[in-house]
């Protein structure tokens, strides 16, 4: 019997909520359009196309060396969370859901300091200058040090924070699940602004981390739309359309833009779930390609040149930046589940839903190698700092990793 994604688990948990709520003179056609779109959701369509089988005898051009492996409490407790480790100087952060919050150091894995809390960790960490944020599940944002472990001060927010924490200048942005960005002062965790967006009645589970960069903060909404805010104050820039939605029924109709958008060579490039990848002017927001062929739920990334993608097929996929056109699909993962696809030297790296990570090539797409970490499913981005990858599996289990 084959995994089912967590996207498709979220999106039907909040679908089931939405029809609770739907007030009486909700008309039935609504109703039934919901309905209908979790039927085609939960079709026996999965065994007519499971996830392809990886070769017991594959032989690797590239060798993958586990520099060393360790385990952070439960990891993501079979949630879907946001909980990214990050690296900085030499250090490596990282929490698990049920409180626990580590550093590490880089080079093998070393528990430098743990502050095991009872709080209940969705998202995060993020990373100021002396400070690691965490977003939870029960609307909390939390201030560690960086370097002892202990805890400056916690704010409550409005609703779960299910996407990492920024700092920049002085401030924390957060995300909320109810649409909220809110502005938190770095030093103590006060308020400096909150800017509030509508949220469909059925969205996907989770939320995109801000990008922060030239004094803007760039977030992507549950109704298909790209913002741009001021870090200053808050307010609003522009706002572009990005993904709009088609279809009968209301899951049909979903375009969150739940990945992280990035930046690269002076333009933005964000993601949606069923409406395709599309590149923005930062100044004003005007699109300036769309290629609704390829979209995804699990990141972008990029390099000097081109945008690396697993779609939501798990088949990793390389776009020009310039205009958006397909230069290369790897079909060899299909299904698979794969975490974001990350641009590594000449590499590109994602996990999949057995706990191996693949190693492709850049140039055409190839699988040159591949490790398998645990029997857990690696949802979470890799991380890339100084030549080594990091994998952070559901189960916790967490790993550096080196090709040559």
């Amino acid at each position: 019997m084959f995994l089912i994604s967590y996207l498709r688990l979220s999106v039907v948990a909040i679908a089931l909520s939405s029809l609770l709520l739907l007030s009486a003179c909700a008309g039935m056609e609504t109703l039934t359009d919901m309905m209908t779109g979790l039927t085609e959701l939960f079709s026996d369509d999965d065994t007519a196309d499971p996830p392809a089988i990886l070769a017991e005898d594959f032989q690797g051009e590239t060798q993958v060396d586990m520099l060393w492996k360790e385990n952070v409490g439960k990891g993501a407790d079979q949630k879907n969370l946001k909980l990214i480790p990050v690296v900085a100087n030499n250090r490596l952060f990282v929490a698990d859901y049920n409180g626990r919050v580590q550093a590490r150091e880089t080079g093998d894995g070393e528990l430098v300091w743990e502050n095991k809390t009872e709080y209940t960790f969705a998202a995060g960490p993020g990373l100021g200058a002396e400070l690691v944020i965490m977003g939870t599940s029960h609307g909390e944002v939390v201030a560690f040090d960086r370097i002892t472990g202990l805890q400056k001060w916690s704010t409550p927010v409005s609703s779960e924070v299910l996407a990492v924490p920024v700092v920049a200048h002085g401030k924390v942005i957060i995300r909320t699940t109810d649409g909220k960005i809110i502005a938190l002062r770095e030093a103590d965790g006060g308020f400096v602004w909150v800017a509030e967006y509508s949220v469909p009645a059925l969205s996907i589970r989770g939320a995109g981390t801000p990008l922060v960069f030239d004094d803007k903060v760039i977030a992507g909404a549950a109704n298909g739309k790209l913002i741009a805010l001021q870090l200053v104050d808050g307010k609003t820039l522009w706002e572009t359309t990005i993904a709009i939605p088609t279809g009968r029924s209301e899951v049909e109709r979903l375009v969150d833009l739940d990945v992280d958008p990035i930046e690269a060579r002076g333009s933005l490039f964000i993601a949606s779930y069923q409406s395709g990848t599309a590149s923005v002017a930062e100044g004003d927001g005007d699109v300036l390609w769309r290629n609704e062929s390829v979209s995804t739920y699990t990141g972008i990334s990029a390099d000097w040149r081109y945008l690396y993608i697993s779609d939501s097929h798990g088949e990793v996929w390389q776009l020009d930046q310039r205009s958006g056109a397909s230069l290369w699909k790897q079909k060899e993962l299909h299904n698979r589940q794969l975490s974001a696809a990350i641009a590594y030297q000449n590499y590109v790296v994602a996990g999949d839903f057995e706990g191996y990570v693949h190693w492709l090539s850049t140039n055409d797409g190839k699988v040159m190698g591949r490790i398998k970490l645990t029997k857990a499913p690696i949802e979470t981005k890799p991380v890339i700092a100084d030549g080594i990858v990091y994998i952070y599996a559901k189960d916790g289990t967490l790993a550096a990793l080196k090709a040559r």
